[in-house]
C-alpha cells in the first residue's frame, strides 16, 4: 500500500493512530496558533489546499500554524491521545507548507492520567530531525513504556499539516474483568486487518460514537460481478462473544441486503499476514447466519442468536453483496488466561 507515492513503514501499517480526532484525541496547548489552530492538526482527512482563501490572519491553511518567531526559542504544541497506549512511530505530514513549514521537530511523550503541568516529566521519543516543505516524514519510536500525551516541538515556527501517532491503546484487563465491553473497539485495539474493498473508506468502522454521516464508516463500491464483500477484524483481546451490533446510519439506498459474521480463535500470537487470514477466514465457524438488514438502523443481535463457541480472536463480517455500514460492535467478555 502506498501514500500518494509514499510506502509508509511497518510501524504505520500495523498500528491505530492514537491522535485521531475522530477518535478522541484533542489538543492540549500550543504556544502559538496565530495562522491555523492546533485542531486541524489531528484531523483524520487527509489535508487540503485551497487556493486564494484567506481569513482575517492571512492564508487559511489545514493544519496547525504559528506566526513568524521574532526572538529566541521555538514553538511547541501539545496533544492528548485518544487513549493511553505503546508508541510505535509518527508521522509529521507537512502538505502544503512549502515557504512555512518548519526546519525541524523532536517528539517528546509523557504519561499524565490528569493531563501535564509543570511538574510533569516529559521523555523523547524523537531527537531533533529535519523536515522539508510539503512531505510526509515517518520517524521510529523505540519505546515499551504507556504514554498519554505526546508534545510536538518544531524550529523555530511553522506549520504542520498533520500529526499521527501510530501504536497500540494499552487494555488495561484488570479494570476490566469480567466486564462486557466491544471487544473490536478501536479504542481497546481491535483493528481491521484485512478487506475486499474500501473504496469509500473503512479505517471508522471500528471507530467510537455513531456515524456522523455516509462517509463515516465502511462502504464499498458497486459489485458487479458474483460474491459479497467481507472485513477482517482482529479483536482487542481474546474473548467470548456476547452481542453484536451493526449499524447502518446514514446508508439509505446503498445499505447491504443481508450480513454474517464469521469468528475464529488463532491463538495470541497467531500470524498477521494478510494474505493468509484472508484465506482462512472463508472456512472460519459461522457464529451469525446471515440476517436481512434495513436502511439507517441499528441491528442487535442478542446471545440467543448467535452461535457462540468458545474464546475467538478474529472475526470475519460478510455483507451482501457490497454497500456501506457505518459501524460494527462485537461485544464479549476477555477470555481468562488458559481458557
Amino acid at each position: 500500500m502506498t501514500i500518494d507515492g509514499v510506502n509508509p513503514p511497518e510501524f504505520a501499517l500495523n498500528a491505530i493512530n492514537l491522535a485521531s480526532a475522530g477518535l478522541g484525541a484533542r489538543p492540549v496547548f500550543a504556544t502559538d496558533e496565530f495562522f491555523a489552530p492546533l485542531e486541524r492538526m489531528l484531523q483524520d482527512a487527509p489535508p487540503v489546499y485551497h487556493p486564494g482563501v484567506y481569513d482575517e490572519n492571512g492564508k487559511w491553511m489545514d493544519g496547525w500554524e504559528t506566526r513568524r518567531r521574532r526572538g529566541p526559542g521555538n514553538d511547541h504544541a501539545i496533544v492528548a491521545l485518544a487513549t493511553n497506549g505503546l508508541i510505535r512511530g509518527f508521522e509529521v505530514d507537512t502538505a502544503h507548507f512549502t515557504g512555512n513549514y518548519p526546519s525541524a521537530c523532536a517528539i517528546d511523550a509523557c504519561l499524565a492520567p490528569d493531563g501535564p503541568d509543570d511538574r510533569t516529566v516529559w521523555t523523547e521519543l524523537v531527537c531533533p530531525r529535519p523536515l522539508g516543505p510539503s512531505a510526509l516524514h515517518h520517524f521510529e519510536a523505540r519505546s515499551d513504556s504507556v504514554w498519554s500525551h505526546v508534545r510536538l516541538r518544531i524550529y523555530p515556527d511553522g506549520g504542520v499539516a498533520r500529526l499521527r501517532v501510530y501504536g497500540a491503546p494499552a487494555l488495561d484487563r484488570a479494570a476490566i474483568g469480567d466486564a462486557v465491553v466491544d471487544l473490536a473497539s478501536s479504542l481497546l485495539g481491535g483493528r481491521i486487518i484485512a478487506y475486499s474493498n474500501g473504496h469509500y473508506g473503512h479505517q471508522r468502522l471500528l471507530a467510537p460514537g455513531r456515524g456522523i454521516n455516509m462517509g463515516d464508516g465502511w462502504e464499498t463500491r458497486r459489485r458487479r460481478e458474483p460474491g459479497n464483500d467481507w472485513i477482517v477484524v482482529k479483536l482487542a483481546a481474546r474473548g467470548e462473544i456476547d452481542r453484536i451490533v451493526v449499524d447502518t446510519a446514514h446508508f439509505k439506498g446503498n445499505y447491504p441486503d443481508a450480513c454474517s459474521l464469521q469468528a475464529a480463535d488463532l491463538g495470541a500470537n497467531a500470524c498477521e499476514v494478510a494474505a493468509s487470514v484472508t484465506a482462512s477466514s472463508m472456512f472460519w465457524r459461522e457464529v451469525l447466519p446471515p440476517q436481512k438488514l434495513a436502511a439507517d438502523s441499528i441491528h442487535t443481535y442478542e446471545a440467543s442468536a448467535l452461535a457462540i463457541a468458545g474464546p475467538v480472536t478474529h472475526v470475519r463480517f460478510n455483507i451482501f453483496p457490497d454497500g456501506g455500514v457505518s459501524r460494527l460492535r462485537v461485544f464479549g467478555r476477555i477470555a481468562k488466561a488458559g481458557i
